[in-house]
């Protein structure tokens, strides 16, 4: 029987336009993940939409992957 897996994807961000992505943020946020059995797969960079108005501000995508 092959393996099945699930997948998690979350958003990593700054609240400022233009503030960097605090490394203690990121680390918190992974093992956060990790502790529910939740492996990371990919880390990505990318523009994120801020939940108010229209620009966005650089942010990570994580991506996370568990046997079902």
């Amino acid at each position: 029987m092959q393996q099945r897996f699930e997948y998690l994807v979350i958003t990593i961000r700054e609240g400022m336009v233009g503030s960097a992505v605090d490394h203690d943020k990121v680390e918190d946020a992974l093992n956060d993940k990790a502790k529910d059995g939740w492996q990371l797969k990919t880390l990505t960079a990318a523009d994120v939409k801020g939940r108010v108005g229209p620009g966005a501000t650089e942010g990570l995508l994580a991506t996370f992957e568990r046997p079902v």
